[in-house]
């Protein structure tokens, strides 16, 4: 927020890939929710300059799987997957994200009550999507939204949804990633918790407490 890290600079130019280095403008002490401007920041220089790719917002309290990456770059529209949460000062992992039929969503997994109002049950690290929809009226499903943004003035925890939403109407225009769901492919982990169990490998001994079915 508001100047560009010089550390950060620093990882990125020893990535040895391309990439552009933005700096979110606005006065951190006036918003509610920085991710959601510093995510918007980005959405906004996508639109602007028409990049044409896929949009993914990775953090630095996930671990990934590289097979991740190589799946999201065959994402024609919008894909989402489930993720897997290690809860705070347990070793208890739950999951959240879609039930999956092949390559079509058919319903939500879910193990927060509080969540459960939720349209789609998706975490920030469980979906990408082509950025085109961002900016070609012919790749958008909602012609109404001027700009597609995520929005701070939304509950804790209903800021995935409301973004999904300005993107696609139902299940029916998402793809399942990969085909059936059947791998976890990314951790969220909860790194203010003071002692934290790391997951043994990418494999959850039991399924999901909730699922949430299609209405």
């Amino acid at each position: 927020m508001g100047a560009a890290a010089g550390e950060t600079a620093e990882i990125l130019r020893r990535t040895g890939v391309m990439y552009r280095h933005l700096v979110c403008e606005r006065n951190s002490s006036e918003v509610k929710d920085r991710g959601v401007h510093q995510r918007n920041a980005a959405l906004e220089h996508i639109e602007h300059h028409r990049i044409n790719g896929i949009v993914y917002f990775a953090d630095d309290d996930n671990i990934y799987s590289l097979e991740l990456f190589d799946r999201i770059r065959e994402i024609r529209k919008f894909g989402t997957w489930p993720v897997a949460m290690l809860t705070q000062g347990k070793s208890k992992a739950i999951l959240e994200g879609p039930v999956c039929n092949g390559s079509q969503v058919i319903g939500w997994h879910t193990n927060e009550k509080s969540k459960r109002l939720r349209r789609f049950h998706v975490d920030m690290s469980g979906f990408a999507f082509n950025s085109t929809m961002l900016w070609d009226p012919r790749r958008r499903q909602h012609l109404s939204w001027n700009a597609i943004r995520q929005l701070d003035t939304v509950k804790e925890g209903f800021q995935e949804t409301t973004f999904i939403e300005q993107l696609v109407e139902d299940e029916s225009q998402m793809e399942a990633v990969p085909p059936n769901c059947s791998k976890i492919m990314n951790w969220h982990l909860h790194l203010e918790a003071k002692h934290l169990v790391y997951p043994k490998g990418w494999q959850v001994s039991r399924n999901l407490d909730v699922v949430m079915p299609l209405n």
